[in-house]
């Protein structure tokens, strides 16, 4: 199938062939006559599955030329990025539509956005917080939206929207059409789907949690956070093989101390972005990464949901991320449009439950490979690596080691039981052993 079998008009069709499209992904032909029919639907497929055009096309298809202040076309993502990525596709697919659309989201001047929502939109692009700012303050009225789109839902409730899309659900007409993407079927998403659709018709391109096929996983067990650094700026020496590559780091800080070990070992081959740095910083770091100007884009979450980041060799899990969901999110950003990709994850010996779960997460095991025996072994900790020293307390209860009076007695020989942690866990421990350390080396 090609997109001209698709119901779509010859202006929509054009911009499809000026972008160099032709065939529709599996999402984008199952989702399109679905949403055509107004009824409610669920998406299931995995970040890099063209998602954003599935929704975006039969919608364009269907909006007609209105005056009407108020839009009638509400779409929510999680993050500010996927924000501007979905305005960018919008506009790329409407150069030969007469349509109204604009995009809004925390952390920039709230007047501004106002303004833009009082001149009149068709469809409005929107952060939860931001919509629901809007909507309170009386400038957006809900009343005339007649699509509702929430993408990337799952990320939604694991960032800790689910109380302001309950509010957002409750504000909006009843008669609308609801339509949801999501990459895993979380029970949260269940429940949503429960307490808010109308039967909705689901669609799945791939199991909930299922990983892409293009994409080789491979895993490395490595003890510490310097050890970590050594083993990757090692790998990043090969420019040719590891020539974009986006890494992913569990928190702001460690983001900020991988990114200054490799300015030293690797000047000016990276970037870094996080919730702390501005708006401007983080979309002109991602557009930088994305014209080649650097190959490294040191990254938190904040960024694995969404952006259609194109060409990515490598993703490298610096860590392994607690929720699984996350670990998906994180390494479909390679091997997107059919095109091949590499994901790489460095686990310390906590991490390797981690990667269990991760693993029952996909049905699949991840290929375990030992750590080069060139890979210098840090002594070297970070603070969260430190051993931790509990104070002795002063009112501490005396611990009885002996029977102490006639009430003591001996427990049953049943109820002797152990807690082994369960058979999972044993099966993990084996399987993912303590990172040997070989002695101490440089730092």
């Amino acid at each position: 199938m090609t997109f001209s079998d698709l119901n779509l008009n010859r202006f929509l069709l054009d911009a499809l062939t000026e972008m160099g499209f032709e065939t529709p992904t599996p999402i984008q032909e199952k989702a399109f006559s679905v949403i055509m029919s107004s009824k409610d639907m669920v998406g299931i497929a995995q970040t890099g599955t063209g998602k954003t055009f599935a929704y975006l096309l039969p919608i364009l298809r269907q909006l007609t030329y209105s005056e009407q202040k108020q839009p009638r076309v509400l779409i929510v993502v999680p993050t500010r990025e996927l924000v501007v990525q979905v305005i960018q596709e919008i506009e790329n697919l409407t150069p030969y539509i007469n349509v109204r659309f604009a995009g809004v989201y925390g952390g920039t001047n709230l007047n501004k956005q106002k303004q833009l929502v009082y001149e009149g939109q068709d469809i409005l692009v929107a952060t939860p917080g931001r919509l629901l700012d809007l909507a309170l303050d009386g400038i957006l009225k809900l009343k005339q939206i007649q699509k509702l789109v929430i993408d990337e839902v799952d990320e939604m409730m694991n960032l800790g929207f689910r109380s302001q899309l309950i509010t957002l659900l409750d504000l909006l007409p009843k008669k609308r059409q609801n339509i949801l993407f999501s990459a895993t079927l979380t029970q949260e998403v269940n429940d949503l789907l429960h307490d808010f659709f109308k039967s909705p018709i689901k669609i799945e391109v791939a199991a909930s949690g299922s990983p892409l096929n293009t994409i080789k996983q491979l895993a490395y067990p490595v003890p510490n956070f310097y050890t970590k650094v050594n083993f990757l700026v090692n790998l990043l020496q090969d420019k040719t093989t590891f020539n974009k590559v986006l890494v992913f780091v569990k928190n702001k800080k460690q983001a900020n101390i991988l990114y200054e070990e490799l300015e030293i070992a690797l000047p000016n081959d990276a970037d870094v972005i996080h919730s702390n740095k501005t708006q401007n910083y983080r979309l002109r770091s991602v557009k930088n990464f994305e014209m080649g100007f650097f190959n490294i884009l040191i990254a938190t979450d904040i960024i694995a949901r969404g952006l259609d980041l194109t060409d990515v060799s490598h993703v490298i899990n610096f860590d392994i991320p607690k929720e699984p969901e996350n670990y998906i999110h994180r390494i479909g950003r390679t091997g997107r449009a059919e095109q091949e990709g590499i994901a790489i994850s460095f686990f310390n010996e906590e991490e390797a439950e981690y990667l269990g779960e991760i693993e029952i997460l996909m049905n699949m095991e991840i290929e375990v490979l030992d750590l080069p025996d060139n890979i210098e072994i840090s002594t070297r900790l970070i603070d969260e690596e430190m051993p931790k020293v509990e104070p002795e307390s002063k009112n501490a209860k005396r611990i009885i080691t002996e029977p102490s009076g006639p009430a003591f007695h001996e427990k049953k020989e049943k109820n002797q039981k152990k807690n082994l942690g369960g058979s999972y866990r044993r099966e993990i421990a084996k399987k993912y052993k303590k990172p040997k350390t070989r002695g101490q080396k440089r730092k």
